[in-house]
């Protein structure tokens, strides 16, 4: 198993991990071995039995997806909606709808894994449980299941649904991953197109003068600390040293010695308000009194640095994988689409049904 594969046969079981399954009970109940018949076994079915058990919702080469399977899929694009909102009947239809449309995509690959007799052995599976436990830090077996249970799923079904992921996965190397190649050229024509994407971010250098508050600090207190902080900023504003001023009348003990050296930061090293003001400046500018939890600031942004383009070598690596990523995305679409030409689908009408 290539890298690739191995970094997405960790996002499929994560995703299954993390995003839950369809529990073992349908929306609408019916005969399990129904969703394995062709069209004709469930006509013979259905006519022996006098009555409609599990809807026939769609035809797929000849085989059938039932009313069972369709609930299976629309369970867990319904939870997951349902966080957000509740559900009205529109909102669960066209869900429903969704469902119907994967369970066509899922049984023509199958379809396409039976056709090609691509098989998963017990040790790619061992493999894989082993790699899933170690990306989510779990110590042992018993972790894996409780986690599962704990989203409703047994672990026998997800050990299922993990043999069929690896399965797609082989699949998906076959019929696209193996096709696709990544030039040199596109990747520096891509690396040219996001510039913005691979450069560093601004910088700024900047000092300040600071005056202590805190929520302690009476009405009075403050007033004061503001009335000093107001008239040193009128003395900064006029011209005068600011590391002088800052030497002088900060009340951080370390502005007192470099003259309120605040280094070299970025955009999210500073506190809210302070990141506020200093953005706003120009190189040279003194701000106005910025007030944070801690007390008030006068500020003075001595340069701002502009983010230098990452060399195209630090950044190869990880522009091949955005670059591959994006030709699979849109390699497979093709190939879905290819495959769905190919095959012969009817989907019923679904009025009364879904």
């Amino acid at each position: 198993m290539t890298q690739r594969q191995f970094a997405m046969l960790l996002v499929c079981t994560f995703l299954i991990l993390a995003g839950g399954c369809a529990t073992k009970e349908s929306v609408v109940k019916g005969d399990p071995a129904a969703t394995t018949l062709t069209a004709k076994q469930a006509k013979e079915t259905t006519a022996r039995r006098g009555k409609v058990i599990n809807a026939i919702v769609a035809i797929v080469n000849d085989e059938v997806i039932t009313l069972n399977e369709v609930n299976r899929e629309a369970l867990p694009l319904i939870r997951e909606a349902g966080k957000k909102a509740p559900l009205d009947e529109a909102a669960r239809s066209q869900l429903l709808k969704a469902a119907v449309e994967g369970a066509v995509e899922k049984k023509l690959t199958d379809q396409k894994i039976k056709e090609l007799n691509i098989k998963v052995t017990e040790e790619e599976i061992r493999q894989s449980i082993e790699d899933v436990k170690r990306q989510n830090n779990m110590p042992s077996q018993e972790a894996l299941v409780s986690a599962l249970a704990s989203q409703g799923i047994p672990f026998d079904q997800y050990r299922t649904q993990l043999k069929e992921q690896l399965e797609k996965l082989k699949l998906l190397s076959m019929e696209v991953r193996s096709k696709i190649q990544v030039s040199e050229t596109e990747m520096r024509e891509f690396y040219q197109a996001n510039r913005a994407k691979y450069t560093e971010d601004e910088s700024y250098r900047a000092r300040h003068i600071f005056f202590k508050t805190n929520e302690k600090s009476g009405e009075e207190e403050i007033k004061i600390s503001m009335k000093n902080a107001l008239m040193v900023l009128a003395e900064a504003k006029s011209g005068k040293d600011f590391i002088e001023l800052a030497k002088t009348y900060s009340e951080d003990p370390a502005a007192r010695k470099d003259g309120g050296d605040l280094g070299i930061f970025k955009k999210g090293d500073m506190q809210p308000e302070l990141e506020s003001a200093i953005v706003a400046m120009k190189p040279g500018e003194v701000s106005e009194l910025v007030y944070t939890p801690v007390g008030f600031h006068i500020i003075k942004l001595e340069e701002r640095i502009s983010g230098k383009l990452k060399p195209f070598d630090s950044v190869k690596a990880a522009i091949e994988e955005a670059v591959y990523r994006k030709k699979s995305e849109e390699r497979f679409s093709q190939w879905a689409k290819e495959l769905r030409s190919k095959a012969s689908i009817e989907i019923k009408d679904l009025k009364g049904l879904l």
